[in-house]
């Protein structure tokens, strides 16, 4: 089905899936969009194309935020959706809107980026992804965890359908913006892993969303000294922590998918 809209510009059915695809995830850089859809569309000049007849058409916009770095003009274009965009979308199907990620632009740009890698990987590798909407659809639940002292709140909610069942991921993303640990009420990378690791202890996230699968925690960090230091306050028994580093402000997707996949693909065996 196609809407026909300003400037004769008609997003066709790949080009919905993009709309859907930045919907869920938040905004998304023209190499991720050519990705998801390369199986069945393998021209990426034909894809930059489009993307740029849609954006003129004033479906997407691209996010001030990209410009603001040294080199901008050396990365690939991130788009999200207009409100033209989001109304065309409405239009296909139900929005997943209160699933993106929140808060800090170039924050919610790294999380949406590694959901997304981790989406595309596992749909290629003929895996179920299983996005957050679907899962706090089970109980009506929300995304934050209860906790003895406040509560937890994944930067993205995701399963995994594998051959042997279901893993369910809660993606934390640090940027360095916090400190490793701290004696005041606040929140702190220590303070963090304590929280889940009560979570994963008591497996109260079961209950809460609904789920009868296990979870993980994938925590993925811009700086190799935070990695380790995050390593150093695991225990013994932390086995459900996931722990990548990817040091780049705009991360390929081939980047992301390979350090993602090998990953992922561990908790499979």
């Amino acid at each position: 089905m196609r809407t026909s809209i300003n400037q004769g510009v008609h997003p066709t059915g790949r080009e919905l899936r993009w709309f859907a695809h930045i919907g869920r995830h938040g905004p998304q850089s023209s190499e991720f969009l050519y990705e998801l859809t390369r199986n069945t569309h393998r021209c990426k000049d034909t894809s930059l194309r489009r993307l740029q007849a849609l954006r003129e058409a004033g479906y997407l916009h691209l996010p001030i935020q990209q410009r603001q770095i040294i080199k901008a003009d050396f990365n690939p274009y991130v788009y999200d959706l207009t409100k033209l965009g989001w109304d065309t979308l409405a239009g296909q199907q139900k929005l997943e809107r209160h699933c993106r990620p929140t808060g800090h632009w170039w924050h919610g740009y790294w999380v949406s980026s590694v959901a997304s890698a981790i989406e595309i990987s596992a749909t290629r590798a003929e895996l179920e992804y299983i996005p957050a909407a679907r899962i706090l659809a089970i109980k009506d639940a929300s995304a934050a965890i209860p906790t003895k002292k406040g509560k937890v709140v994944p930067d993205q909610l995701f399963a995994i359908k594998y051959v042997d069942g279901y893993r369910t991921f809660a993606l934390e993303v640090d940027r360095g913006t916090e400190p490793i640990r701290s004696t005041a009420a606040r929140k702190s990378l220590k303070r963090s892993v304590g929280q889940y690791r009560e979570i994963l202890k008591h497996k109260t996230y079961g209950p809460h969303y609904g789920l009868k699968s296990n979870l993980f925690v994938l925590w993925v960090f811009s700086s190799r000294a935070r990695e380790i230091q995050f390593r150093e306050l695991l225990q013994a028994g932390d086995q459900a922590f996931v722990a990548l580093h990817l040091p780049l402000v705009f991360p390929s997707y081939g980047e992301i998918a390979a350090l993602v996949s090998e990953a992922l693909s561990l908790l499979s065996e």
